[in-house]
């Protein structure tokens, strides 16, 4: 169940027969690893307002720098990244066209000990990823 992998600290993917004392540890979440950042990509998140995250979207859509933009939603916000991809087609009429790929992202946690006895472990998990690329209907290329 675990395993060393160079260096101190344990690799872990938890198992329901493996439980672990909350006093010794402290979670930690990484922050999950991001594609290029490009100009019209659009990471969104459940912290900032879903409105702000809208008009964002439709101001480069309108801004005729882009001819597509592509919103990246992860974990919980998955479903906000639908919800805008869907607004702005709504909104545009059928000008606009939207094409939708889901993945599975690895993420890191770290489980700092808060006691001198036991060692540090990164636990490995799955999460969902939906990538949304809206794209005006004449550019589909």
């Amino acid at each position: 169940m675990a395993e060393n992998r160079g260096g101190s600290a344990q690799s872990l993917h938890l198992k329901p027969e493996w439980e672990m004392d909350p006093a010794e540890y402290t979670l930690r979440k990484r922050l999950p690893r991001k594609l290029p950042k490009r100009r019209n990509d659009i990471y969104i998140n459940m912290k900032t307002n879903f409105r702000t995250q809208l008009t964002r979207c439709q101001k480069l859509l309108d801004s005729g720098q882009f001819t597509d933009i592509c919103i990246h939603g992860l974990g919980l916000a998955v479903h906000r990244a639908i919800n805008i991809a869907l607004q702005l087609h709504a909104n545009s009429f059928g000008e606009l066209q939207i094409s939708a790929n889901t993945s599975t992202v690895e993420l890191v946690d770290d489980l700092e000990p808060e006691v001198d006895h036991v060692e540090p472990i990164t636990q490995i998990r799955s999460n969902s990823a939906i990538h949304i690329r809206v794209f005006h209907a004449a550019s589909k290329a």
